[in-house]
């Protein structure tokens, strides 16, 4: 596993005080995953962008760069765009967005033009109807993206990620390293948590467009931690695997916004890759082999439906996911 993802994880997990995870309520969902013989959702390409060349790895690292806090502000409405005749919002409306932007000729692939991209540009590519929060922050990131790719892989997505050797381990570390908008880490009682969301699911993203290959090929993608955002914590919380405290419950219900690094927000992101952690151990013990981040899929993917979103995710303003 992704040593210090879990481990800081493990610890935060552990000191909590706002954020618990009921096992009894876990070993019953294992039970079910396996009496119900649930299956990883496919990847699913339909709302992406996908050649099969170095341009497909340049989209991935485009869309990952930009892939966060998709709820709206308060009495605001929620950005979306329509597509092939359908509303989307959130993630796949991003990413439809960005495939359809490279459709029609914006070079948002290129890293010259990444450096150089201004506001009105990415208002553009991005289109909708709504309110998208931290646009700046996006434009700020990809304008970061397009210099790094340019001062040090000639501008090109896939020597980056070529110089992980196919590791996913590596390739994330090397782009929270080398790209600030990933670098995910936060500091809990004196301690350094490291979640690093988005650079992790760029390797899962890359690994499921590619199906494992060309540059989809990692041979350690059982290092890559669960995803720690909103929606898993959501889906975990129905489930009764994740218990919030009173309080804690009271914001999470009311829409009180969490302070990015604060102490409930960094419990709720840890507590989360534990779980997943934990139910991944129990489905092998049982036989069932399932990485990280498949189980992460598979949450997510449940996460889509209504019955899952009867409580509310919480709310923390973030660049981080």
């Amino acid at each position: 596993m992704m040593s210090e993802v879990l481990e800081t994880s493990k610890k935060v997990s552990e000191m909590s005080r706002n954020v618990r995870i009921d096992r009894e309520a876990l070993g019953r969902f294992v039970r079910k995953l396996l009496a119900d013989d649930i299956q990883v959702p496919c990847w699913d390409i339909n709302y992406h962008f996908f050649d099969g060349t170095e341009k497909t790895v340049a989209y991935f690292l485009v869309l990952d760069t930009i892939n966060f806090c998709f709820w709206p502000p308060a009495k605001m409405p929620r950005w979306e765009i329509e597509y092939e005749s359908k509303k989307l919002s959130g993630y796949y409306a991003l990413a439809a967005s960005l495939k359809q932007a490279i459709e029609s000729g914006a070079p948002i692939t290129n890293a010259g033009y990444l450096a150089d991209l201004s506001m009105v540009e990415l208002k553009k590519i991005l289109g909708g109807q709504g309110e998208l929060q931290l646009i700046q922050d996006r434009q700020l990131a990809l304008n970061e993206l397009g210099n790094i790719l340019l001062k040090e892989y000639e501008g090109h997505a896939h020597r980056l990620v070529e110089s992980a050797e196919h590791s996913a381990l590596k390739l994330a570390r090397l782009i929270a390293k080398k790209l600030s908008s990933f670098n995910d880490i936060a500091e809990y009682q004196g301690h350094r948590v490291f979640f690093y969301k988005r650079a992790q699911i760029l390797t899962a993203d890359l690994y499921g467009a590619f199906r494992g290959k060309d540059w989809g090929r990692f041979t350690d993608m059982d290092k890559i931690t669960a995803f720690a955002d909103y929606k898993l914590p959501q889906v975990l919380r129905h489930l009764g695997i994740l218990h919030y405290s009173s309080e804690l419950a009271q914001k999470v219900d009311n829409a009180t916004l969490l302070e990015s690094g604060s102490p409930e927000e960094i419990e709720i992101r840890a507590n989360t890759i534990r779980a997943v952690e934990l139910i991944r151990r129990e489905l092998d013990q049982a036989g069932k082999r399932l990485r990280a981040f498949e189980i992460d899929w598979l949450l997510w993917n449940l996460g889509q439906g209504n019955e899952y979103r009867k409580k509310p995710y919480h709310k923390t303003v973030t660049i981080f996911y």
